[in-house]
């Protein structure tokens, strides 16, 4: 997609004019007396303050504190909850929990998206909803992808990988990782990068005047520092890099000899 319609669909994401097309995502129902609990104790975010019709952020991390899954949590009708993952992720957020749930009150039940007003917005937590759409612009995933590098929102798998650690883009901040509320998986590891200070990478968000593709090396003083993670469809010049941390500070140029400009 590209040209007049492209720019409209990602300008009413700038609006909050917008809602998605699930096509391709799945959407998890945790049910069951004990879900709250259940589910607080295992992803980053707090359930106990996501509010009717907000969609927070969350990660799903290993004991070791690398991103598993990366999803969104909305409140469900009674005491539940709904987990909105997008299309591409290496495992279902659902197949991950399911071995944790043993003998706990709870349910993960597949349900169906249908229906669902999802409204993106630049920071982790979006809008959703049921109901009438209304003048709301319906976006596809291009837009979608050129909105979220152009906000230089990392995506999983995307520009973060299985190796990955929530601080490389900045995810160690509530409320997509929640400080106060106590255990769940990874958490010391978390901590354990947030007291030494930072991580070994770094996501950015650049803009280059000629076209990148994924994979291309990013370089600093000479040496190789990076790569291009991901490009802005339809031949936009955004571009999200992930670097080694001391290449942070330092001028970044794509193999090629193009200047990366820090968005």
């Amino acid at each position: 997609m590209a040209g007049a319609a492209f720019e409209r669909q990602v300008q009413a994401l700038d609006d909050g004019r917008a809602v998605l097309d699930l096509e391709g995502w799945t959407l998890t129902d945790v049910r069951g007396a004990e879900a709250q609990g259940w589910l607080n104790d295992l992803v980053t975010a707090s359930m106990e303050g996501i509010r009717d019709g907000e969609a927070v952020r969350s990660l799903l991390l290993s004991p070791t504190g690398r991103i598993r899954a990366d999803f969104h949590v909305l409140r469900s009708p009674g005491e539940g909850f709904l987990l909105l993952q997008g299309p591409g992720q290496p495992e279902a957020v659902a197949t991950l929990l399911a071995p944790y749930v043993l003998s706990s009150d709870v349910e993960l039940v597949a349900a169906d998206p249908t229906g669902l007003l999802v409204t993106p917005r630049p920071g982790p937590a979006w809008t959703a909803t049921r109901g009438d759409p209304g003048d709301a612009v319906r976006v596809g995933a291009e837009a979608l992808e050129a909105w979220r590098i152009r906000h230089g929102i990392a995506g999983f798998p995307i520009d973060l990988d299985a190796d990955s650690l929530p601080a490389e883009a900045g995810l160690d901040a509530e409320p997509v990782i929640d400080r106060t509320k106590g255990c769940y998986l990874g958490q010391e590891s978390v901590a354990r990068v947030r007291n030494l200070g930072h991580p070994v990478r770094l996501v950015l968000a650049v803009r280059a005047d000629a076209p990148l593709h994924p994979g291309l090396a990013v370089l600093a003083e000479g040496a190789q520092a990076g790569t291009v993670t991901s490009v802005e469809p339809a031949g936009g010049s955004g571009a999200m890099v992930r670097i080694r941390w001391d290449a942070r500070e330092a001028d970044l140029i794509a193999a090629g000899g193009f200047v990366l400009e820090r968005r």
